[in-house]
């Protein structure tokens, strides 16, 4: 496939990124220390807009960041009839981003590997990271970095609060029992910076149809659509929510939950 003469003129200097998202991602980088001097940084690449995004904004973060570092791209190919990902592959070679498809069986595993009533969609999103992860040992990566954004955080903490009972984010570092560090540089932005990053370049990207549990003959989950339905009705009433919500994860008061373990003893007087 040849490339055409608007793509290779961006080819050359890159995919433009706006000045505010690459200052999220910067910032981002700076606070939580995610990519420094030496690093090896293996990025799943789904094909979506966020891998996407998050591989040319590494890849403008690589030319311009006064630290060297080096980052490849991932895609997990879970062994059904039909799946290609000739057109990434291209496209990564165009903005010369090394990428590898990782051939796997998943999805013949999964015929029996799957318990009744489990989510398709967990099983597969677990098998995944876990093949990614498996490369990333296979080739001496000590980072792995994933597109998820400030969206999915927020969604992920209400879902889980829900949902399972707990109170749990998406952390943007943390250090796998494999010994490297997963890492979310996209975890400030917003799921529709990154969407207007794809529409305003043009950029071909994959969607929930190429997901294995879009085969499966089973009723899809509906706790994220709904999470997700139900922030978009709070955002349309009050336009911060979402600033108030990425506050709240910064200033967090443990004592004042119903978790002994988590209070300042010291600090326990009583109200007389």
């Amino acid at each position: 496939m040849q490339l055409t003469d608007r793509e290779r003129r961006l080819a050359s200097k890159g995919i433009p990124i706006s000045k505010k998202l690459l200052k999220i991602i910067g910032k981002t980088n700076a606070e939580f220390k995610l990519i420094g001097e030496g690093d090896k940084v293996l990025v799943g690449l789904s094909g979506g807009k966020d891998s996407l995004a998050l591989v040319h904004a590494l890849k403008h973060v690589q030319r311009h960041a006064p630290f060297k570092f080096e980052f490849e791209a991932c895609t997990i190919k879970y062994g059904m009839d039909g799946e290609n990902y000739d057109f990434l592959s291209k496209h990564c070679e165009a903005y010369n981003i090394k990428h590898t498809v990782f051939e796997t069986n998943i999805f013949d595993v999964s015929q029996d590997a799957i318990r009744e009533n489990s989510s398709f969609c967990s099983y597969f999103s677990r098998m995944r990271r876990g093949a990614l992860y498996s490369f990333a040992e296979e080739h001496g990566f000590n980072k792995v970095a994933l597109g998820h954004h400030f969206d999915d955080t927020v969604e992920s903490f209400f879902m889980n609060m829900f949902y399972n009972g707990t109170m749990r984010a998406l952390a943007p570092i943390y250090k796998t029992n494999r010994g490297f560090h997963l890492i979310r540089p996209l975890i400030q932005v917003r799921e529709r910076q990154l969407r207007d990053f794809a529409l305003e370049n043009k950029l071909q990207v994959i969607g929930d149809e190429a997901c294995p549990a879009m085969l499966k003959d089973v009723k899809m989950p509906h706790a994220r659509a709904s999470t997700k339905e139900w922030l978009a009705g709070l955002e349309a009433e009050n336009k911060d929510i979402f600033k108030m919500i990425r506050a709240s994860f910064k200033h967090i008061h443990d004592d004042t939950f119903l978790d002994p373990a988590r209070w300042d003893r010291d600090d326990i007087k009583e109200d007389v």
